[in-house]
């Protein structure tokens, strides 16, 4: 790829990655400030509630992607992707400054209910955005290889998250981690998306965009649009909903499922999630340029099959982990099977709307899978943990794979798709067809 494209690869992911802090420290340092805004009850039903707000950022992505995906394909990627790290600065702020239960009572609880809702709409409109700028930046044939720098940059975001966790876990006690240490991570956070935002300010528009921006002009970004490619709307719910899970699994909610349910120390289960999430960025593009040569179906569909045979034992045996080593090796081997579908999803995708509805078909059928399925399961995992029925998430997750299975042996391969064309019709350039060097 040419010095151009490596430059817009670079910006979009670079706030790719700030935006994904923000969102991740959240689920990260919850268990030292979950009992400053809910101080009633046990460690697991404080964590539900602190989960439950979660999710609920999770409910206003599709929200976001309807708003933020119409900007992105009437205004353009770029304007798209600044408004989302402005809104992302703005929440990272509130929490920053959220007062406890002891200052303002359930108002703190407010106040952090107020900045995930902000979260969710700017993160509902960032995936998309991202999504579809890394896939028109790059030449046809590395959309794969480029477009898994979005997972690339949304897992060095967690990577910063946890690293600096580990940090603070070393530097500060843990009485002064729970008392305002934890404020932490979101002061650096909004200072990020200050400079994230400068940059996305001077980022190029993609060509794709560009030399499409001036058909159809009425009906850009509409549901109307949408509507006209329903199939394909669906289809992105569909094949989401395997991956979202089992993503958000092994990433977001690891940590605190080795230490609330397999017993490890806090700081252990930090290390290991730190230690496994690098091997599974350093993994993304080597699956991307596989995609590349061999298409994407092949690695949605190993991903699929492997989620839906390996999730129970590889949950079990975390369980029962005892150490660092064990679990390191399991959460690893989970995340390799997960790479056959975050390394391409994002390509996936994009492959699948013409230009003018390609932001916001990719934005909104995707933020409602994930508000169904990958929000809810932190607190889907804990409801079963109350319950007393734990084991019954690992079959959970291992059947929405199935169900994402399903889908990924029927659908048609993308990877020769031309983004270029209305209503992104196979391309008949030889461009397209040349293997990949």
């Amino acid at each position: 790829m040419g010095r151009e494209h490596w430059k817009k690869i670079w910006v979009g992911s670079a706030g790719n990655m700030v935006e994904w802090f923000d969102w991740f420290v959240y689920a990260s340092f919850a268990t030292y400030f979950a009992g400053a805004f809910f101080p009633e009850g046990d460690d697991t039903a404080k964590l539900m509630n602190t989960a439950g707000i979660f999710a609920v950022g999770f409910f206003m992505r599709p929200v976001g992607g309807w708003l933020l995906g119409r900007v992105g394909d009437r205004r353009g990627r770029k304007a798209a992707l600044t408004l989302t790290v402005t809104l992302m600065s703005a929440s990272a702020v509130l929490i920053a400054i959220a007062p406890t239960y002891a200052v303002a009572g359930y108002g703190g609880a407010v106040v952090l209910l107020v900045a995930r809702l902000l979260q969710g709409l700017s993160v509902g409109g960032e995936y998309a955005a991202s999504a579809t700028y890394l896939t028109e930046a790059s030449a046809p044939r590395h959309r794969g290889f480029a477009s898994s720098f979005q997972y690339v940059s949304m897992t060095a975001g967690q990577i910063l998250g946890l690293g600096l966790l580990l940090v603070l876990q070393h530097t500060l006690s843990a009485d002064a981690l729970h008392a305002w240490g934890w404020r932490i991570p979101f002061v650096v956070g909004a200072l990020g998306a200050a400079v994230v935002f400068y940059l996305r300010r001077t980022m190029l528009e993609t060509e794709v965009y560009e030399e499409g921006s001036g058909a159809d002009s009425g009906d850009r970004g509409t549901l109307k649009a949408l509507w006209a490619h329903k199939r394909e709307a669906f289809l992105v719910i569909a094949l989401t909903m395997g991956g979202t899970v089992a993503y958000y699994t092994y990433t977001t909610y690891l940590t605190k499922y080795l230490s609330n349910s397999a017993g490890l120390p806090k700081q252990t289960a930090t290390l290991v999630s730190f230690c496994a999430l690098i091997v599974f960025a350093c993994l993304q593009p080597l699956a991307g340029r596989l995609s590349d040569r061999i298409g994407r179906r092949p690695l949605l569909i190993t991903f699929a099959l492997g989620s839906t045979l390996l999730t129970v034992p590889i949950l079990t045996m975390l369980k029962h982990a005892g150490s660092f080593w064990p679990a390191l090796g399991l959460s690893l081997l989970a995340l390799v099977v997960v790479t056959g579908y975050t390394s391409i999803n994002a390509c996936v995708k994009a492959e699948l709307f013409p230009t003018g509805v390609r932001a916001l078909g990719v934005a909104l059928p995707y933020a409602i899978a994930n508000a169904l399925f990958g929000g809810t399961a932190e607190y889907v995992a804990l409801w079963f943990k109350d319950a007393g029925i734990e084991s019954g998430f690992s079959w959970y997750v291992a059947g929405c794979a199935a169900v994402s299975l399903v889908v990924y042996l029927a659908m048609r391969e993308t990877r020769d798709i031309d983004l270029g064309r209305v209503g992104a019709t196979p391309s008949e350039s030889k461009r397209d067809q040349l293997p990949v060097s």
